[in-house]
């Protein structure tokens, strides 16, 4: 064999290990049940939920209680099968936390208690035109 064959067959070695060792480290998304579920069962990998934060009907979010050094705060979230769970989350409130539409939080359960690890925003885009009407 040639050196540029061997260094060819090596290289695909290397990407393979990399995918394969990527792919160990996904997450799924889940709702509160299937992650309660996982966590029973001994699995304490971080996972995906994703919800929306309940609101008043004046636009207040309901459940946000930050800890006096406000270095920690917790909320709680509705996932897609409407159930409303308490999530703990151990760093100060993300900026636009209260206008996002959606949220991702990136955790497990520990001790009967969702911790999020991270938090992901979907914000409403400020690049949707405002829709008036003209009567």
């Amino acid at each position: 064999m040639k050196k540029t064959h061997i260094i060819g067959i090596g290289v695909i070695a290397i990407a393979i290990v990399i995918i394969i060792s990527t792919a160990g480290d996904a997450s799924t998304y889940v709702t509160f049940n299937e992650a309660a579920e996982m966590a029973q069962e001994g699995d304490n990998k971080s996972i995906h939920v994703v919800g929306k934060l309940p609101k008043t009907p004046n636009g207040q979010i309901k459940g946000i209680e930050e800890s006096p050094d406000k270095l920690s705060f917790s909320f709680l979230l509705e996932d897609n099968n409407k159930k409303l769970e308490k999530v703990y989350y151990n760093n100060p409130i993300p900026a636009d936390f209260v206008r996002s539409e959606q949220v991702v939080i990136i955790g497990s359960y520990k001790k009967d208690v969702f911790v999020a690890d991270n938090i992901l925003l979907k914000c409403p885009s400020k690049y949707e035109e405002n829709k008036l009407s003209i009567k």
